[in-house]
């Protein structure tokens, strides 16, 4: 655990295991998974689910958190999703040992369990179709209507259900539905659907199967087969476990594990829905499930978020009962929080304005000592070249700069970094647009380092980089990928409606030449302007390419300073 890690906080589940245990309950075991299904990449809603079933596991002498696939759809499933949840896990810190399991491993032994149901009188074929099976089950307020199969007799339903596995049925034709109860409160509890015929190869069985259990089946019975003690699931599902139970009691198994169902994560100006995450990649608008605007795992490392950050903000969060919207600030608040002990502090232009200190000599180069993060001395310094002309951001510098712009501006002195004392002695400007394309300064080289003898003080210190020495690149610069707090609201409205137009500005970008070959994954402070990552995908030796992570703006500072004022007044 590092230095920005937290010991686990209390919390309810963490309560009902701890009194498991001390009740000797499942003789003194926990046992925890994380049971995503392949069907697209993992996010960090899916983040708080592997760090709560992993930690639960972890923080119990001998417990232990599976890793399962719960592939029972191949339809929408593909290894590369597989690939990709593996390689997410392992990256936020967990391991599974040898304990990486898959729903279809279980496939045999699924079907007989089905088989079983059928011999107890407890599931039939039935032959309507999808959408007569919806309309029968009725409404909220109106009970479901029996199906004209629900008499068949078991050896009917026996001979049924393995025509069904052995192929002579087309998909649709056939389903296998519990019976249970048609007039239940509970619409999920009204003979809900067990098995379906998908004549659709399976990436892992191939064709072997052309029926395939439906979810709430497969799921609880994993459970069961992999001895889970508690099987941890987000609040959607809290509707489920009532059938959850009753498969498990019918079927008399040994292990009938708990379901508890905690709140999901919902984070502000983000959706989170698998499905609508899936619209975005595959219409376009973002590059892939790796863009960094996306909250995808495999994204936000793109980006340049890292394990511990993420594990921290799931710390942060909390576990609770209810739904509700955590702030994206929250998120960065502890990538800042991160990256500022470890990030090596740098300087890079992105606006350039092009500044000659008319009185430094014009062939001179001085290498200039800078620290590499003042938080950690340990990090050690770098060599900087300085030399008479460089670059300054173009907001750095006010002709006629209002009260409170420190800054450089006519006859005004400012700081370089690690360099000198400048003070600015003309404009230039182009003739035909008025905009300011050059300035012409003097430096006073008694101030190198960045501190005068005689005691004067300027209110201002800048960023820059060498013109002769700097390397070009380009940076991406980030903004959240929608402008609506909650792109889910409006039920009526279609999410993408609020997609943010300037979620992403590409620009040319000058950076000092100490990162000449910056390893892709490489994280930076590039001062006054924020962290930056090297990206993984598109950077190279030849072409630098640098994605913004957060901007040095702490928004989640602000908004607790507030609230503390607000609690002060009360």
């Amino acid at each position: 655990m590092t230095k920005t890690e937290f010991t686990p906080a209390s919390n309810f589940i963490r309560n009902i295991v701890a009194q498991d245990l001390k009740d000797n309950k499942n003789n003194g075991r926990v046992v925890t998974r994380f049971p995503p299904e392949p069907n697209g990449y993992l996010h960090i809603g899916h983040a708080k689910s592997i760090c709560l079933n992993f930690g639960i596991a972890t923080e119990n002498k001998g417990g232990i958190c599976n890793l399962r696939f719960d592939d029972t759809n191949p339809g929408k499933e593909d290894i590369e999703y597989v690939e990709s949840i593996i390689e997410d896990v392992r990256w936020l810190g967990f391991d599974w040992n040898d304990r990486l399991f898959y729903a279809s491993d279980y496939f045999e032994q699924l079907y007989q369990y089905a088989v079983q149901l059928i011999k107890a009188g407890k599931a039939y074929v039935c032959s309507l179709s999808a959408d007569e099976i919806r309309e029968s089950r009725g409404t909220l307020t109106t009970p479901g209507k029996e199906s004209p199969c629900r008499t068949r007799s078991v050896r009917e339903n026996q001979d049924l259900f393995e025509r069904m596995r052995a192929g002579e049925f087309e998909d649709g034709s056939h389903v296998l539905r519990a019976k249970i109860d048609m007039a239940s409160p509970n619409v999920l509890m009204r003979d809900p659907t067990l098995y379906r015929i998908r004549r659709i190869p399976h990436h892992r069985t191939g064709d072997k199967w052309c029926i395939y259990p439906m979810y709430d089946f497969a799921h609880c019975l994993s459970d069961s087969i992999e001895g889970i003690t508690h099987s941890l699931c987000t609040l959607e599902f809290e509707i489920n476990r009532q059938l959850y139970d009753w498969i498990l009691d019918q079927l008399n198994v040994d292990c009938h594990p708990q379901q508890i169902e905690f709140a999901r994560l919902n984070l502000s100006y983000t959706v989170l829905s698998k499905r609508k995450l899936v619209e975005l990649v595959d219409v376009g608008n973002v590059s892939g499930w790796d863009d960094p605007r996306m909250p995808t795992i495999s994204g936000l490392r793109r980006r340049g978020y890292t394990s511990e950050s993420i594990r921290n903000f799931c710390h942060r969060i909390g576990v609770a009962r209810r739904d509700s919207i955590v702030d994206i600030a929250l998120l960065e608040y502890s990538i800042r929080e991160d990256l500022n002990k470890r990030a090596q502090r740098v300087m890079g232009v992105l606006r350039p304005l092009k500044v000659v200190i008319d009185n430094y000599p014009e062939n001179k180069v001085e290498e200039l000592e800078a620290l590499n993060n003042p938080e950690d001395p340990s990090m050690g310094t770098r060599k900087i070249p300085f030399s008479c002309v460089i670059y300054i951001e173009q907001d750095d510098f006010l002709e006629d700069p209002p009260k409170k712009f420190f800054r450089l501006a006519p006859g005004r002195e400012v700081r370089l970094r690690y360099a000198y004392y400048i003070r600015c002695v003309r404009v230039v400007k182009d003739e035909k647009t008025g905009q300011v394309v050059e300035l012409h300064c003097t430096y006073d080289p008694d101030t190198r380092g960045g501190s005068s003898p005689d005691g004067r003080k300027v209110k201002a210190t800048l960023h820059w980089v060498s013109t002769a020495h700097a390397i070009k690149a380009e940076t991406r610069l980030y903004d959240h990928l929608f402008i609506k707090e909650n792109p889910d609201e409006e039920k009526d409205v279609n999410f993408k409606t609020y997609l943010n137009p300037n979620s992403l500005e590409i620009r040319p970008f000058f950076v000092e030449p100490s990162l000449s070959g910056a390893a892709p994954g490489s994280r930076y402070q590039f001062e006054r302007l924020g962290y930056f990552c090297v990206d993984s995908v598109d950077s190279s030796d030849q072409a630098l390419v640098f994605n913004r992570t957060v901007t040095l703006r702490d928004t989640w500072a602000r908004i607790q300073k507030a609230q503390q004022k607000k609690q002060k007044k009360r």
